[in-house]
């Protein structure tokens, strides 16, 4: 009698369980079709076939089946796992593809459509001014020099006759790296250098383009700006060859009726020395706004190199001469193209620049 009823209720067991895997089936089944992401797939997955999940569950109750019923349960059960993975790997393939159609549709390129023009880029004023400043030299038989922007106290100042106390070496115009390094306040010691490589070989021909640093900032001047400076030494050297050379210079950046002057000037490096004017490129020297009313506009200095210069770079002043000049490549640009804020020049505002449409590349 109550061997009959275990029976019997180990039966019952199995039919429940067997019927829990059924209802699970159908239950997991049906979510499958609604489903339509992949994370929804996932949680499904977790839900029915995890550790701890329902089907998972249902299974670690075989141990109450009696043995016999056990291999027709076990195999119901991995019959509805197989098919379970089987539905979610079929049902995450169409989900993949979906998104793909999708993603190729958002992604598409109409072909057929006019390609969107590129802008073609453009030198900067300073690059073009420098290109036509090097361009005017060379065909004069000048070379182009280089030397390091950051000089030492002797070739940047008392190399080129500017000795200890003079006013240029002011800490309020020099950027000082150490007691005996500075920033290059011009480009004048690469003069220096080149003599004392080339010496005693001539003639000296070089002009010196680059970056000079001082400590200014307005609208005239800035604290990193371009010089262009010029050295011939020769044995026949004259104030005339020089003028010769800045008239030529000057003709061929403004005008073929420019006029130039030179006004007494002086600095340490050169004797004598001279301011150089042009012309008014406006009035052309009849006197206007642009060069208050004077007919002329500053624009480089220059002189006879100074025969301490000579001595310092191993040449003999009594056996030859020199000249020596200097210009701010943002002086002459803004006077060659009526610009009157330096710093525009430093602001990368592409509509300033794009207005000089000339060399680009």
């Amino acid at each position: 009698m109550n061997g009959g009823l275990f029976f019997s209720l180990e039966k019952g067991c199995s039919v429940r369980l067997k019927e829990e895997i059924l209802r699970i089936k159908e239950n997991a089944l049906r979510e499958l079709e609604t489903a339509g992401k992949r994370e929804e797939l996932q949680d499904l997955k977790v839900k029915y076939l995890g550790k701890k999940g329902l089907l998972t569950k249902v299974l670690r109750g075989m141990g109450s089946v009696p043995a016999d019923l056990r291999p027709s349960l076990g195999h119901l059960a991995n019959e509805v796992r197989q098919l379970l993975e089987e539905r979610l790997e079929e049902k995450l393939s169409a989900i993949l593809e979906q998104e793909k159609k999708e993603r190729l549709v958002n992604e598409a390129i109409d072909v057929t459509l006019p390609g969107r023009p590129v802008r073609r880029g453009h030198r900067h004023p300073l690059t073009l001014i420098l290109c036509e400043i090097k361009e005017i030299f060379i065909a004069m038989g000048f070379e182009v020099a280089e030397g390091p922007e950051v000089e030492t106290d002797y070739y940047n100042f008392e190399a080129l006759n500017i000795p200890k106390g003079h006013p240029a070496r002011d800490m309020q115009d020099s950027f000082y790296i150490g007691p005996e390094i500075l920033l290059r306040t011009h480009t004048s010691p690469v003069q220096i250098r080149t003599m004392k490589r080339m010496v005693p070989d001539l003639p000296v021909r070089i002009i010196a383009p680059g970056k000079v640093y001082r400590r200014d900032d307005d609208a005239t001047h800035s604290p990193m700006f371009h010089q262009v400076e010029g050295l011939l030494v020769d044995r026949q050297c004259t104030l005339g060859d020089l003028k010769g050379v800045l008239l030529t210079f000057a003709r061929q950046m403004f005008g073929r009726d420019r006029e130039i002057r030179l006004r007494p000037s002086f600095f340490p490096f050169t004797e004598p020395s001279a301011e150089v004017d042009i012309s008014c490129i406006s009035c052309k020297g009849s006197g206007c706004r642009v060069c208050s009313g004077t007919g002329w506009l500053e624009i480089l200095g220059c002189g006879m190199v100074h025969p301490n210069v000579l001595v310092n770079s191993g040449y003999d002043p009594e056996e030859v001469t020199g000249f020596a000049f200097g210009m701010g490549v943002e002086r002459i640009a803004m006077l060659k193209y009526g610009i009157n804020d330096l710093r525009l020049f430093f602001e990368n505002d592409v509509r300033f620049i794009r207005q000089f449409g000339g060399g680009s590349y």
